[in-house]
């Protein structure tokens, strides 16, 4: 199926105008006044708004939606609405997997997580251009996505290829054929997708030639000290890299109550942070920056690889242009690697 542009921006502005098929919100990626022209920010929007679909992904991770910086846990999100969640691109949608493998699994179930999870409706688009960190292709994925989405729109000429994944997904294109024009697709018009797939692909290859790298990542966990040392001397231990990384989850639980009133807090922590699960002697596990470096990496390519069987880096590339010392992390997974495997070959 596909839809033109116009028809798509004057369905969205009419079911943010009057909420149709019963969305309180909807949540599409938008420019900011005070940011790069291509860098986008997810914005609520409004029927005077139109939103940017086609760049790359987002400067946040679409986990700030669904997993709140900072919430209360107690009586929280009493009669939350339906939410349109427009633009998600397929780094974001592994990164969803991945935190519903942890906060939404048959053991434990974090209840304002899957509130907003389940009450979300999640259209990804295709990726049409690439941020200069962007390395999804290095972990396996790709600048599109494939599953995983309750509909998916992929750019052409003037007009996007729908792809419905859920009964979700289907609800909203009838909601949209009831208010504007939905078409067949052509063969014509899916090989120009194609085409621009592949030409995105190409670019992330040619962008991350110099950070190429061998698949298996167990042999981080047995890289001498020194290069983690090396690698983490620019580190100022400000926790941006977990803020902003769409798998990141660890979380601070404060007690807020007043008098007559319970209160719990739940905020984001970071492995990144000094006083990180410092218990209550004042001892900490890892009180160096170095081994909280390290400890980073190997959450995201072996602890979450053997807890969920999914490494936690999705390629958004996120973390390197928050970084406060200009840390790149294609280069410090390509530098430990080599180093662990030059140890192993000695």
């Amino acid at each position: 199926m596909v839809i033109k542009s116009t028809d798509l921006l004057t369905f969205l502005q009419k079911t943010a105008r009057d909420q149709l098929g019963g969305f309180t919100e909807i949540f599409a990626p938008a420019t900011s006044p005070w940011s790069e022209p291509r860098n986008t920010f997810f914005t609520p929007l409004h029927d005077s708004q139109t939103p940017l679909l086609d760049s790359y992904r987002t400067v946040d991770p679409v986990k700030i939606l669904i997993y709140h910086i900072r919430e209360q846990i107690q009586n929280n999100r009493n009669g939350v609405g339906k939410h349109l969640i427009l633009g998600v691109k397929a780094c974001d949608l592994k990164a969803l997997l991945l935190l519903d493998d942890a906060l939404k699994n048959r053991d434990v179930i974090d209840p304002s997580y899957a509130k907003w999870r389940d009450t979300s409706t999640i259209v990804s688009t295709d990726c049409g251009s690439i941020a200069a960190t962007c390395h999804c292709t290095l972990v396996g994925g790709k600048p599109y996505a494939e599953s995983d989405f309750d509909l998916n729109l992929a750019a052409f000429d003037d007009s996007y290829w729908i792809t419905i994944g859920t009964e979700r997904g289907k609800e909203l294109v009838d909601l949209m054929s009831s208010i504007t024009t939905v078409l067949p697709g052509q063969a014509e018009q899916w090989q120009r997708v194609v085409q621009r797939r592949e030409r995105i692909i190409q670019e992330l290859a040619q962008q991350n030639q110099p950070f190429q790298r061998r698949d298996g990542y167990l042999d981080m966990r047995h890289c001498g000290p020194q290069p983690w040392k090396e690698e983490a001397t620019p580190c100022i231990g400000c926790g941006a890299c977990t803020n902003i990384c769409p798998t990141c989850y660890c979380l601070i639980l404060n007690d807020e109550s007043k008098e007559g009133t319970f209160i719990k807090e739940r905020s984001y922590d970071s492995c990144q942070w000094n006083g990180y699960a410092r218990v209550a002697g004042g001892s900490s596990p890892r009180p160096k920056m170095n081994q909280r470096f390290r400890n980073r990496y190997l959450c995201k390519f072996d602890y979450m690889y053997h807890n969920f069987n999914r490494i936690g880096c999705t390629g958004c590339g996120r973390c390197t242009e928050a970084c406060a010392g200009e840390i790149d992390f294609r280069r410090v997974v390509k530098a430990v690697q080599d180093s662990a495997l030059a140890g192993k070959n000695h």
